[in-house]
């Protein structure tokens, strides 16, 4: 039964923004400089900015473990297969949300405030119109409601505000962007962009890959308290100089010195409330959520609501939004809330040796790499398989210890190691196309601790997808062989969907009510004053990193959502 301790007047705001994540961050920031009070909910605990970044800028040597966790460590995370001592203050425990995998999915989540802005890989590229066009001329899901110019604006304006170190490469597959100083790449990958140009013209292009980091600092990012980049590679612990964009940095602070800012930590969020049966009048009144400390649930009220709790959470929470109004869930009047789930295809790897270049080595650290945009099926369809995907590329030249000897020369080889050749390694970002079987739905007998139904993920790999991942394999082979490289070595890894934390889908946009869930300013077609613009509204998933894009489609609801309600329709 709900909480009802506080009156309804308290627990009444104009917004109310489910998650604190990248998307979460940016709509409090939106609607709270346009003056709506605004509540955001945090199903985890708070986190602040510097404060709470506990293992930042630490030495390897400053840790007990040097990174390793032991084994006592490590018994509510048995779940977990990548925890590490630097970063475990981030780990999810197995009991918060257990999942029901009807096929290997691998689900990661954040769970704090600034959820997985704190540990994205910050890459930036944008969408350009064979993306937003590519379901309609390719014929697989439906056509997009929007084109790049309708969100071009917005691009420029997170662009600014979150400060993208990289180059504007004029290409049109991958639209420039509003630039700080790019990272330099090593000499191995201009080498290999030097080989692409020779071997494949215009046709292949080796650029800096955009990220989210300050590299010359404007005044609007001093306004926010943040400093450039001091190039420590430690980023996924918190970055107490605010070098790379994150909620916790940026949009949050920012929210909070407007004054318009409630931020509810430890707040699981139940489901959405809807009532009455009027087909034609249906709207949200607010949120039901569980108290992560007391286990109270308490009722919160507002105007509008943004859902943006991540891809699967933000599906969970409408699924369980059920009312006389919407039986299987809010705005599933089609049934096809859950349906289409995508992500992307990381399985291909590569990597390789370089005999030349022996006069140089790499030489301090860089938070970004090359990538090679999207190079198939871009202009024609070229391939057996739809869509492509893009590469990214890392290299450098590693030192040699030689161990096989004793005494004083042991030593001076550990003090005094040989370089050895230069290596470079890819790793492919496929489109995966969506198609309905992949979906996630909710359980109807097993729930979590906070009497939630559990989510069963139903996902898999399709024949489109295991044709993407062999012309990666063959095309980065002759690549490398063209460029002179040895000892290559190219393979899938086969590893299950999900495991490179892109999912997408689920409460996709479109123009018609009948085969999407969204109109083209993220509005659910049935309950206009509810808004989803995490990743759970794309309609595909391009070949760059989403985060971007997630940003930009969220600014612009926002200000679209201050403007309905000015005019008070919603």
């Amino acid at each position: 039964m709900a909480n009802l301790s506080l009156s309804k007047k308290n627990r009444k705001y104009d917004a109310i923004v489910i998650g604190s994540g990248a998307t979460g961050g940016w709509a409090a920031k939106e609607l709270c400089d346009h003056g709506l009070k605004t509540l955001v909910l945090e199903r985890g605990r708070d986190v602040k900015h510097i404060k709470d970044y506990p293992t930042a800028s630490k030495g390897p040597w400053d840790f007990e473990y040097r990174g390793t966790v032991p084994l006592h460590l490590r018994g509510d995370h048995k779940n977990m297969s990548r925890l590490r001592e630097e970063t475990l203050h981030w780990a999810l425990k197995d009991d918060e949300q257990p999942y029901i995998q009807e096929k290997p999915f691998r689900w990661f989540r954040g769970y704090h405030v600034g959820g997985k802005s704190l540990l994205w890989a910050r890459q930036t590229q944008r969408w350009s119109d064979f993306d937003f066009e590519g379901p309609a001329r390719d014929g697989f899901a439906v056509d997009w409601p929007i084109r790049y110019q309708d969100l071009a604006p917005w691009y420029d304006h997170v662009e600014k505000f979150a400060g993208i170190a990289g180059n504007n490469d004029n290409l049109p597959e991958l639209p420039n962007s509003i630039c700080q100083p790019a990272f330099q790449i090593s000499c191995i990958e201009e080498y290999f962009r030097d080989s692409l140009k020779k071997n494949y013209g215009n046709k292949r292009h080796l650029i800096n890959a955009r990220c989210a980091h300050l590299t010359d600092p404007q005044e609007i990012h001093i306004q926010q308290g943040r400093a450039k980049c001091m190039h420590q590679t430690m980023c996924n612990r918190g970055c107490i100089f605010g070098g790379y964009f994150s909620s916790n940095a940026s949009t949050l602070p920012w929210a909070e010195k407007t004054g318009n800012l409630t931020l509810r930590p430890h707040s699981v969020v139940h489901s959405i409330i809807v009532k009455g049966k009027n087909k034609n009048k249906s709207k949200a009144e607010g949120v039901r959520v569980i108290d992560g400390l007391t286990g109270e649930m308490i009722e919160y009220y507002a105007k509008v609501i943004f859902v943006n709790a991540s891809t699967l959470n933000s599906n969970a929470i409408l699924l369980n939004s059920k009312s006389d109004r919407f039986p299987n869930g809010l705005g599933n009047d089609n049934e096809l809330l859950g349906k289409y789930i995508s992500w992307h295809n990381y399985r291909g790897k590569a990597n390789a040796e370089f005999e030349g270049l022996k006069d140089k080595k790499t030489s301090g650290r860089a938070p970004s790499h090359g990538y090679i945009p999207r190079f198939r099926n871009v202009f024609s369809q070229e391939t057996d398989f739809l869509r492509g995907y893009a590469i990214g590329i890392g290299g450098g030249r590693g030192r040699q210890f030689k161990t096989d000897v004793l005494g004083d020369q042991l030593r001076e080889n550990l003090l005094y190691p040989s370089l050895g050749n230069w290596h470079i390694s890819s790793w492919m970002m496929g489109e995966v196309v969506p198609i309905e079987s992949n979906h996630v739905r909710l359980s109807p007998d097993q729930k979590d601790k906070y009497g939630i139904p559990q989510l069963i993920v139903s996902c898999d790999w399709t024949e489109n997808d295991e044709k993407m991942v062999k012309d990666y394999l063959e095309q980065s082979q002759e690549m490398f062989e063209k460029a002179g490289f040895t000892n290559i070595r190219v393979r899938d890894t086969h590893s299950p969907p999900g495991s490179d934390i892109h999912e997408v889908g689920g409460v996709r946009m479109g123009s018609d009510p009948k085969t999407s869930l969204l109109n083209q300013w993220n509005q659910l077609h049935q309950c206009g004053n509810v808004f989803v613009t995490d990743g759970a509204c794309m309609v595909s998933t391009g070949t760059q990193n989403p985060t971007l894009t997630f940003m930009a489609i969220t600014a612009r609801a926002a200000n679209y959502a201050v403007e309905q309600l000015k005019q008070r329709n919603l």
